[in-house]
Parts: C-alpha cells; sequence; structure tokens
C-alpha cells in the first residue's frame, strides 16, 4: 500500500498518467474555481485543448501574490464542506489562508503515510512529533494523520523545551524523531550538559523539516555533518510546502526527496517563465493533484531547485529534488556576487565558536543589497577581533566576498529565532526595500 505502483512504472507511463490527471484537475478547475473560471476567460483558454504536460506553458502561473489578495477566489467548495483552517508559515511575506475538506484530510494522511514509508516507517514504529500541531499549522496535522495512516504511534510534545523531550524519550523510548534539524543540536547540547547518554537513547532516525541536510551532490552539508559527528543516528530529508500539500521525502539512498506523481505535477522556470535544462537549477512550479478545497495550478513556490530523473536505487522511477539551491526573492546581489542565505548559513555552521545566529539583509545609502551577520559566540572571553577575522577569512574562502559581523549574547539571537512561536527558527532577515 505504500509503495504506490506508479511510482515504479516508466517515465513514459508516468507522463501519461499525470495528463490523464491533468485533465480532470482543469475540468475541476474550469467547474468550481472563480478565480481559475475567471483567469481561462481573461486568456481565453479552452482547457480541453490542454492535453500534455508540455501544454501546460499556454497557462499563466499563479503567484504568492494572487493567493493573498484573492484567497477566498481560490475555493472551489461552498462553506459547510470545509473542516479545517491552516496558514502558510509566512516564510515569504504575509501568511496565506487554505481551506481543507475531508478529502483534503484524507489525501494529506495518504502523502504522509507514503512519505514516512518512503523513510523506511512501517507499522509499530513510535514517532516523537518535535513540531507544533497547533498554530494554524499543516505540516504538524499532516504528520500525524501520516503517520496513523502508516499505522506507527505518535508522541505530540511539539516545538522546543529540551527537558521535556529528553524526558518523554526516557519515558516511552520512541524509535524516531520528527524535527527541524537545527535543534536537534540544541537538544544534543541539552543532553552533554545534563549527563544523559543520547547515543544509547531508543532514537534511530530523524525525519527532518524546514532546513537543508545535503549539498547538491547529496553528501551531508556542515550542518548535516554537525549532527552525525555528534549522533550517528539516519537523518532523512524531506521538502513539503502548504501550497502544495505534498511531500517530497528521501528513501534510504538519500539521493534527493521522491516525487509523488499522483499528488503533484511539477515543472522547474527560468527567470523568463521557460522551462529550464535537464539537470539546471530553475523556481520549481506545482499543480496539485486531487486537492478538493483549493486546488493549485502551475503555482510559482519561489524555491530554486534541480530534478534528478535517473532511477533510484530503491526502486522508484519517479524524479527526484535536489537540496534547495535557495528561494527567488532571498537571492542576495552583495559586491557583484550572488548569493543565497544558505550559503552564508553553511560557512557560520562550519565555525567551531559560533554557536547562534542570523543574517540580515537591507539597502544601502545606494539602493545595493547590504549584509550584516549578527553572531552569538560560545565563549565570552574570545577576543572579538581576532573571532570577526576569522570569520570574515572563512567568508572570503568560501564566498569570495565578506559581509558586515556583529557579535551579540546568545540570548538575544535566540529571541530573534522564535522558536516558541515560529515554526522554523528565523535566521534571515530581509529588510530590503522591494517596491
Amino acid at each position: 500500500m505504500f509503495f504506490p505502483d506508479i511510482e515504479k512504472q516508466p517515465a513514459a507511463v508516468i507522463k501519461q498518467f499525470q495528463e490523464r490527471e491533468l485533465q480532470k484537475a482543469l475540468r475541476y478547475l474550469s467547474r468550481f474555481s472563480p478565480y481559475y473560471k475567471q483567469l481561462f476567460e481573461k486568456e481565453k483558454i479552452d482547457v480541453g485543448n490542454i492535453q500534455t504536460l508540455e501544454d501546460l506553458h499556454l497557462i499563466p502561473t499563479t503567484s504568492k501574490h494572487e493567493l493573498q489578495t484573492r484567497n477566498s477566489e481560490f475555493v472551489c467548495v461552498p462553506r459547510e464542506k470545509i473542516v479545517d483552517y491552516i496558514t502558510t508559515s509566512g516564510t515569504l511575506g504575509d501568511p496565506v489562508t487554505f481551506a481543507m475538506t475531508d478529502k483534503d484530510l484524507d489525501r494529506l494522511a495518504y502523502n504522509e503515510a507514503i512519505s514516512f514509508a518512503c523513510a523506511g516507517g512501517h507499522p509499530g514504529e513510535i514517532y516523537q512529533l518535535m513540531t507544533t500541531i497547533d498554530k494554524r499549522f499543516m505540516a504538524g496535522l499532516a504528520y500525524f494523520l501520516g503517520i496513523r495512516k502508516l499505522g506507527a504511534s505518535i508522541i505530540r510534545v511539539g516545538n522546543g523545551i529540551p527537558e521535556l523531550q529528553w524526558d518523554t524519550i526516557r519515558r516511552i523510548s520512541p524509535d524516531a524523531i520528527v524535527v527541524v534539524p537545527s535543534f536537534i543540536l540544541r537538544i544534543i547540547e541539552y543532553a552533554e550538559e545534563h549527563g544523559i547518554d543520547y547515543r544509547n537513547s531508543s532514537i534511530k532516525k530523524a525525519i527532518c523539516i524546514g532546513e537543508n541536510l545535503r549539498e547538491q551532490d547529496f553528501s551531508f552539508n556542515l550542518l548535516g555533518k554537525k549532527i552525525k559527528e555528534k549522533w550517528d543516528i539516519e537523518l532523512y530529508s524531506t521538502y513539503a510546502s502548504t501550497e502544495m500539500a505534498t511531500t517530497f521525502t528521501e528513501c534510504e539512498c538519500g539521493c534527493g526527496g521522491h516525487h509523488h506523481p499522483e499528488l503533484i505535477i511539477t515543472e522547474l522556470l527560468d527567470e523568463n517563465g521557460n522551462p529550464v535544462p535537464d539537470g539546471e537549477a530553475g523556481e520549481l512550479v506545482i499543480t496539485t493533484l486531487g486537492v478538493e478545497a483549493m486546488p493549485l495550478l502551475r503555482f510559482r513556490t519561489g524555491d530554486i531547485a534541480r530534478f534528478h530523473t535517473e532511477p533510484c536505487a530503491c526502486g522508484r522511477t519517479s524524479k527526484r529534488i535536489s537540496p534547495l539551491v535557495g528561494r527567488r526573492n532571498q537571492m542576495i546581489k552583495y559586491k557583484g556576487t550572488t548569493l543565497y542565505p544558505a550559503a552564508i548559513f553553511d560557512v557560520l555552521d562550519n565555525v567551531e565558536f559560533v554557536l547562534n545566529y542570523f543574517v540580515e539583509v537591507q539597502n544601502d545609502a545606494v539602493g545595493n543589497d547590504d549584509i550584516l551577520v549578527h553572531v552569538g559566540c560560545k565563549s565570552d572571553t574570545m577576543d572579538m577581533s581576532l573571532a570577526e577575522k576569522e570569520l570574515k577569512d572563512h567568508f572570503r574562502a568560501k564566498l569570495r566576498v565578506a559581509p558586515q559581523i556583529k557579535f551579540e549574547e546568545v540570548d538575544a539571537i535566540r529571541k530573534v529565532h522564535a522558536l516558541d512561536i515560529n515554526r522554523k527558527p528565523i535566521k534571515f532577515v530581509d529588510k530590503r526595500n522591494k517596491s
């Protein structure tokens, strides 16, 4: 049940399957979606003429701006059919509201069940949920539904509070944790400070959300290496968003998040809206399949990634998505160099004396991008001038440029991360005027 047959088929069979599902989705949107009905009329699009995946380029893309400003027009069902309201995390701006029906929740459970199974999940396991299931969060609810459908057990601890996390592990002996990976380092730090033998705990693997663990060649990045050096558990990367209501999860081969063709159609586009050549990075554009309340057609996620299309050793033949290169509107132009925040994070994660940080970007006096890195150090007795020089040397070696650095109290930076109220730590603060 949890290894869908379509994910083992030849690429041509998967394409034909998706084209049939696309035609169903287009007919549904043309009947029930106020937004897309108006779009089809305005652009004089006859959905009956959209027969192949290549024909999708005839339809304009949808942006987050349209979802925000015309939100109710995307709802395809009467209010009495809606059973759950959620919002996006607001990473790229104001959160967007989504409505879900019973059918959508069933689809969400299926998505997560096959995703956890992809990461080696099976009935009888116990998962400790280190993410919130409230605060209008889709993912926490999705994990709960998917683990339940898988036939496994859930402990709903929520985010933060290392003491409670370890108390739960001691009491119930879960097999796995679902967690933002940087929080793993925090609970390791707590364990070391309090004499907890975490290496011999019941935890064997972590399903990691919200942050990259791997480089583009699928080797562990600095965050992944730090975790593995401290705690040799299995790490599985995932990529998902509220808008997609679909998850790309690594299998045991660790070579990209697997695509579920029965749930989503994916494209990679360049800055001009054209498909990128095979193997190149582009903006991920998605069309949801089987969503009832708020299906999306050619939605621009803002995320930059690559596709890998060769069959995986696990037996799946559907394509895989690379670790994210970055987010399109987080791209930084600094002193003639194009950067994404993740590249700055990688440098900071590899400096031993850096305990925490966040990166702030704003416009300088002439409108160019300017970077200020706020750093919390492990020791307050360090020579800050030497620490700054070492940091800048690391930046120049890796990125060719060195941003400004400001040392601050560790607790002050933790307040910016705001993990008590946010789903992921805030490590990038964008103050640029983008008008």
